[in-house]
């Protein structure tokens, strides 16, 4: 009598990524944090990397961002999804250069601060593959910066903005978005000079005192004294000062008229308060404190729920 086999028990299939191949331009907290996300969510199969400095790749590599460096138009050729995480003042140079390269379903999209600009150079240069790029803004970020900065969590329970064009994909927004949600995004949509005008209020000007701030400690006479007796305030309202120069000019360059606005919203209300304490207004001064700690306190209580 023959012995029945045995039979070997299946391998499970392993579901198949939502990125098979994603290139990611600029591997540093933004760009090097989401490639993490994915990786540890399962939805990601290769991740390549492509930036300026070669140490900052080999960071990358080392701590398994990365698996492979690439070179611009080996990663447009070669990837299912193109991440562009650069400095915005990059994007429009590398959108021409990776055009001609891009495979016939390869999705592009971005992490800039603005939006604007950044469509109008994707309208100039991507030709075909317009439809196929997704406009998006992760709103997360701390002031330190580099593949050495990245962590898989930066993006839990934050908000993703996506700006799509008229002729942007649906499939491309999908998938975009289901990457982001991944990472523990909320995916909101909002139109990209909404996008710009708000943030320019809520964070491009926010940046720019912080700068201004301490350049006027730094600029001092004294300002070996000054920094000495710098406390809790002046660290939390100036950490983000700590951010890269060359980020935060290229957010200015590009929502320059937006900023612009806003600073003189600002301005105006500076000159109010000057007004008040120099003729002894105090009263009035403190009904404008009070008015801004009422609203920060209903804003932050919003934020813990």
């Amino acid at each position: 009598m023959k012995k029945a086999k045995k039979k070997t028990p299946s391998r499970a299939r392993q579901p198949r990524p939502l990125i098979g191949t994603l290139a990611i331009f600029g591997v540093g907290l933004i760009g090097g944090s989401f490639a993490l996300a994915l990786k540890r969510a399962g939805l990601v199969g290769r991740v390549l990397g492509v930036g300026r400095s070669k140490k900052n790749l080999e960071v990358a590599r080392k701590r398994r961002i990365i698996d492979e460096i690439a070179t611009p138009a080996e990663a447009a050729a070669r990837a299912d999804v193109v991440l562009l995480a650069t400095p915005l003042g990059q994007m429009a140079p590398l959108l021409a250069a990776i055009a001609p390269h891009l495979g016939p379903r390869t999705i592009v999209t971005d992490a800039g601060s603005t939006k604007q600009e950044i469509i109008a150079a994707a309208r100039r240069y991507l030709g075909a593959a317009l439809p196929r790029f997704v406009p998006a803004h992760p709103i997360a970020g701390t002031e330190k910066h580099g593949a050495i900065a990245a962590f898989p969590d930066l993006y839990q329970g934050r908000k993703l903005v996506v700006t799509p064009l008229p002729q942007t994909s649906a499939a491309a927004v999908r998938t975009v978005s289901r990457a982001w949600q991944a990472c523990g995004m909320q995916v909101v949509r909002m139109r990209p000079a909404e996008h710009d005008r708000v943030f320019a209020t809520v964070s491009h000007l926010p940046h720019l005192l912080a700068f201004a701030m301490v350049d006027i400690v730094a600029t001092d006479p004294e300002a070996r004294q000054l920094f000495g007796f710098a406390a809790g305030g002046f660290r939390d309202f100036t950490r983000i000062a700590g951010s890269t120069a060359e980020m935060w000019r290229d957010i200015c360059a590009t929502n320059r008229v937006a900023v612009l606005a806003v600073l003189e919203k600002y301005e105006a209300k500076v000159e109010e308060m000057h007004a008040l304490l120099e003729r002894g207004d105090l009263e009035g001064l403190a009904a404008v404190m009070d008015r801004a700690s009422r609203a920060r306190n209903r804003w932050a209580a919003s934020q813990k729920r």
